[in-house]
C-alpha cells in the first residue's frame, strides 16, 4: 500500500481566493482545476457546495476539496481486498475495520464498541454540547448540529406531497413512507416490515429475548434505552407533554400527538375489511388482528397468545402479582393503568362516557359498552 506525492501545496490557495457567496442561486468556483456548484437557498438562508462529477453535496467548499480527490484516483490509499480509494491512511483503516469487522474501542459498562464517546454519555448522562439560543444539551456535536437546523428558517428539505418541513434528508424519506406505505427492512424470523432500520433491530430482540437496559428501581429489563427512559416516569409520575385542549399529560410526544386526533376527529388510518377508521397505524395494525385472529405475543409462562404486546405485559402481571400503578388519595394499587383511571374517578366523581340513549353516565368506556346491551340485546 503506497501513498503518492501529496498536492502542490500552492492549491491550498483556494480556499484563500474564494468569493463570498454572492446572492445569485448558482456559482461556479475552480477547485483543483475542476468545478464545483455552489448553490443558496435564498428562502432558507442555507449554502451547499455540490460536487460536479457526482453531485454529492457538502456544507462547506473545504469538504468538497477533500472529497473531489476520491475522483482523481491521485493522491490515494487504496484497499487491498475491495480496491476501494480513500484520500488519506487514517479514513482506509477505519474502511478496513468493516473487512475484519474489527471494533477496536469497547464499552467498560455494556461492551458496546461504535461511537464510544457519544455512547458512553448514554450511561453518564453527560451533555457536553449546548445550544446557546435554546439552551438545549447534547451528548454529541453531530445531535447538536442536527438541532440547529430545527431553528427558523433553517429547515431545507420539504415533502413534496404534504409541505412538511425537515431539517434532515433522512428524516424526509422516512416520512415520505406515511405517504407511500413503504417499509423496506423487513424481520427474517417472523416477516413483519418496518419504516426503520432501527426499529427492526429493536424488533429482532423480542424473538432473541435481549433486554440490556435495566431499571435501577424495579430492575425491569427492556430492549431499547428510550423505552427504559419512558419507563422510569412511571415511577416519578412524571408526564412532560400536556394537551392544550383540554390539559391532559402523556408521557411521551407520539401520545400526545395520537390524543389530540380524538379532539380534532382526525382518524387517517382506515380497515379494509369493516371500514373503522383509528388515529393511528399501531391502532390500526392492532385491530387488523381482531379480523386475522393473529395473536404473536405469546406468555412464556403459560402459553396464552395476545394481538399485542402491551395486552402481554397486562396478563403477566396476573403471575407476577405486580401492582405498579398507586393511587395517591388512597393509596390502593392496581395493575393496569386504566383501572387505576377508573378508580380515581370514583374519588372525583367524573362519569365522562354518556350514553346518547337514556343520558346515563359512566366512569369507563367498558361499562357504557355493557350497558348499551340493555338497549341493543346485543353484544357490542
Amino acid at each position: 500500500m503506497e501513498k503518492s506525492n501529496h498536492l502542490d501545496t500552492s492549491n491550498a490557495n483556494v480556499f484563500n481566493n474564494i468569493d463570498i457567496v454572492a446572492q445569485t442561486d448558482i456559482d461556479e468556483k475552480p477547485v483543483l482545476g475542476e468545478v464545483f456548484t455552489q448553490e443558496r437557498s435564498l428562502q432558507e438562508n442555507l449554502t451547499e457546495y455540490r460536487c460536479d462529477v457526482c453531485r454529492k453535496t457538502f456544507s462547506s467548499e473545504r469538504e468538497v476539496f477533500t472529497h473531489k480527490e476520491i475522483h482523481s484516483k491521485e493522491n490515494h490509499y487504496q484497499c487491498e481486498i475491495c480496491g476501494e480509494y480513500f484520500v488519506s491512511d487514517n479514513v482506509l483503516r477505519i474502511h478496513q475495520r468493516k473487512h475484519a469487522q474489527v471494533k477496536p474501542l469497547g464499552c467498560e459498562i455494556c461492551s458496546n464498541n461504535s461511537s464510544l464517546i457519544i455512547h458512553v454519555c448514554s450511561h453518564t448522562n453527560e451533555k457536553p454540547f449546548h445550544c446557546e439560543m435554546l439552551k438545549k444539551s447534547y451528548s454529541g456535536n453531530p445531535s447538536l448540529i442536527v438541532h440547529k437546523r430545527m431553528h427558523p428558517g433553517k429547515k431545507a428539505y420539504h415533502c413534496e406531497i404534504c409541505g412538511e418541513c425537515f431539517c434532515q434528508k433522512s428524516k424526509m424519506t422516512l416520512h415520505k413512507y406515511s405517504h407511500t406505505g413503504k417499509k423496506p427492512f423487513y424481520c427474517d424470523i417472523c416477516g413483519k416490515c418496518f419504516v426503520r432500520k432501527c426499529t427492526l433491530s429493536t424488533h429482532k430482540k423480542i424473538h432473541s429475548g435481549e433486554k440490556p437496559w435495566h431499571c435501577e428501581i424495579c430492575e425491569k429489563s427492556f430492549a431499547k434505552s428510550s423505552h427504559l427512559s419512558r419507563h422510569k416516569l412511571t415511577h416519578t409520575g412524571e408526564r412532560p407533554f400536556p394537551c392544550n385542549v383540554c390539559g391532559k399529560s402523556f408521557i411521551t410526544n407520539d401520545n400526545l400527538k395520537t390524543h389530540k386526533m380524538i379532539h380534532s376527529g382526525e382518524k387517517l388510518f382506515r380497515c379494509e375489511i369493516c371500514e373503522r377508521s383509528f388515529v393511528s397505524n399501531t391502532h390500526l395494525s392492532r385491530h387488523n388482528r381482531v379480523h386475522s385472529g393473529e395473536k404473536p405475543f405469546h406468555c412464556e409462562i403459560c402459553g396464552k397468545g395476545f394481538a399485542s404486546n402491551s395486552d402481554l405485559n397486562r396478563h403477566k402481571r396476573i403471575h407476577t402479582g405486580e401492582k405498579p400503578f398507586h393511587c395517591e388519595m388512597c393509596g390502593k394499587s392496581f395493575s393496569d393503568n386504566s383501572n387505576l383511571v377508573g378508580h380515581i374517578r370514583s374519588h372525583t366523581g367524573e362519569r365522562p362516557y354518556h350514553c346518547e340513549t337514556c343520558g346515563k353516565c359512566f366512569v369507563t368506556s367498558s361499562h357504557l359498552k355493557r350497558h348499551l346491551q340493555t338497549h341493543t340485546g346485543k353484544k357490542t
